[in-house]
């Protein structure tokens, strides 16, 4: 198995550099030949990936957060390469879902090797953006894509602290917006303060926005929250962590494999935590388009 390990030293206030060296001793137990690369910018992972493609390659282990994991992500849905997600992030939401639960990145990289050994691979699905990236997880717009911007901002805390302390901030900036959307032909039209469209459970460091969603099933689950007040939606807030968020009067849930956002007074896209751009977007589920290390859920 030749296999590359590309390191995001700055993801989780730097934690991804510093294990880096530990994990590689342990993946060089189970891969024929491991190529290690350092990718400080977008721009250095995108050509360290293709260099290591050129190679010839089986495997990708990539270390860091869901940054880091999103453009794992681009790569390994163009050539057929195997991923594999080392949680040494912030958000980790990825590599959540595929290890079955947060984890200590070393504990995470025993668990790889594990997998690795007995030879555990599977697929999931993706979505994609019409004419723009793939996307593992959740795409949103609204309330909680103006607390990625926030958050995404912010150099403290780490964790699921600062997503936290965005909300709390955006709430003052609380502004519903006329959205439309189209899931698999059928329309809505109605003023909104949030939508989400999950291909996994969760978003911003561990909360199950769509807590239903299966990366399996070959359709998004989605998530959408109707015009309310600030009160209404702190009313909300305490069952985001929990999932039961989707029982509140304000939040409807529905599954489709293709949807539309149209445009709602300036909204911007996020995707993974990386931002798309302002709305109209489409997006659509893609069977089994990534090829990953161990259960997918």
């Amino acid at each position: 198995m030749r296999a590359a390990m590309v390191v995001h030293p700055a993801s989780g206030l730097g934690r991804a550099g510093r294990i880096a060296n530990t994990v590689a001793e342990k993946l060089r137990t189970v891969v024929d030949d491991l190529v290690t690369v350092e990718a400080n910018t977008v721009a250095d992972s995108h050509r360290l990936m293709h260099k290591a493609r050129d190679a010839g390659l089986d495997l990708l282990v990539v270390v860091g957060g869901d940054g880091s994991a999103h453009q794992g992500v681009q790569f390994c849905a163009d050539t057929g390469v195997t991923l594999a997600v080392i949680p040494a992030g912030t958000g980790n939401d990825l590599a959540r879902t595929l290890a079955g639960g947060p984890e200590d990145p070393l504990k995470a990289a025993d668990k790889l090797v594990r997998a690795l050994g007995d030879g555990a691979t599977t697929t999931i699905d993706l979505g994609r953006v019409e004419g723009g990236p793939w996307f593992a997880g959740v795409l949103c717009a609204g309330f909680d894509s103006a607390v990625n911007e926030r958050a995404n901002r912010m150099r403290w805390p780490s964790g699921p602290r600062r997503y936290d302390l965005a909300i709390l901030a955006e709430l003052a900036r609380l502004r519903a917006g006329r959205l439309t959307v189209e899931a698999d032909g059928e329309r809505t039209e109605l003023d909104a303060t949030q939508v989400a469209v999950g291909n996994i459970p969760f978003y911003g460091g561990g909360i199950p926005i769509c807590p239903a969603a299966d990366p399996a099933d070959g359709r998004f689950d989605v998530t959408l929250v109707r015009k309310g007040s600030r009160f209404d939606l702190v009313r909300m807030l305490p069952g985001l962590r929990s999932g039961n968020h989707v029982h509140h009067p304000m939040v409807s849930t529905s599954r489709a494999t293709t949807v539309r956002l149209g445009e709602a007074n300036g909204w911007v896209a996020y995707a993974d935590g990386e931002r798309i751009g302002p709305l109209p977007v489409e997006v659509t589920c893609v069977p089994n388009a990534l090829k990953v290390v161990g259960p997918a859920t």
